[in-house]
């Protein structure tokens, strides 16, 4: 059914408040979760199932569904829609409020259309959780999309912060047809594989690289004062790193910007 006629049959309104836009096509859904590999052995995290539409497929083939919905509004639909399957359970509650760690104890993927208006703070919740999934695959704007993975000299902090973790790439992209309401613009499909282990620590590598982006078209030996360092002490950290100060910081890489945050770290044990 389509998604209009499922909530007019609940009498029910999309909230834009809520970045409530339903994916309804069904050969758009099946690339989503080929686009994840999913398996019967695998668990899954949705985020955002709506209606359910996403939330079907995935338990046609995974093992079991963790679908975190925050408009109570949709449970009845969701229940009935979903009332062949006995591997989906349904969670009423705010994604950054969930503890992975608390929803599953073995290795987990999150495959889910998420509200665009909180892509950012969802990628922060769950690739900094102490309990990481394996893989995303997550239906976001196009032009976030691109953010993610973006490459130098385009580099933004959303790229650097995620390609952090891992690698991110776009799999399809979905006009805007084929949701409803329709939103403004077209959206594509990402999947980020997440590496298990990162080579220096997060809180560090954060500090620096939102040192080094704070002000755009400044050199990076300007930015990187924030960190409290002498022109001296900055001078040899660059050159411990090999990174050229008069450069910018949508020029360096993810590798560049670990190597400058290990000659930081090891600067303040000297």
């Amino acid at each position: 059914m389509h998604p209009k006629q499922l909530l007019e049959l609940y009498d029910l309104q999309p909230k834009k408040s809520l970045g409530q836009n339903f994916l309804f096509d069904e050969a758009v859904l099946g690339r989503i979760v080929a686009a994840g590999e999913v398996t019967a052995n695998d668990v899954v995290l949705e985020i955002g199932p709506g209606l359910g539409a996403l939330t079907r497929v995935l338990a046609q083939t995974a093992v079991s569904v963790t679908a975190v919905e925050l408009d109570q509004r949709f449970f009845p639909i969701l229940q009935s829609q979903l009332a062949p399957y006995n591997n989906v359970h349904l969670i009423h509650g705010d994604i950054l409020e969930q503890n992975p760690a608390d929803l599953f104890d073995r290795p987990y993927k999150v495959i889910a259309n998420v509200p665009y208006y909180i892509t950012g703070a969802i990628l922060r919740h769950l690739l900094s959780a102490s309990h990481k999934p394996t893989c995303l695959v997550l239906t976001v704007q196009q032009e976030v999309a691109e953010r993610l993975t973006a490459v130098p000299p385009n580099m933004n902090l959303l790229a650097v912060s995620t390609q952090f973790y891992g690698t991110p790439q776009i799999v399809t992209t979905i006009k805007a047809g084929a949701f409803w309401p329709r939103p403004n613009v077209d959206s594509a499909v990402v999947r980020i594989d997440l590496d298990q282990q990162q080579p220096v620590a997060e809180k560090p590598f954060f500090r620096v690289a939102k040192a080094g982006f704070s002000q755009k078209r400044k050199q990076l030996k300007n930015n990187l004062r924030q960190l409290g360092l002498t022109p001296t002490d900055l001078e040899t950290i660059l050159e411990t790193a090999n990174i050229d100060g008069r450069r910018r910081a949508e020029t360096l890489t993810v590798a560049e910007w670990q190597q400058l945050t290990a000659a930081w770290l090891a600067s303040l044990k000297d």
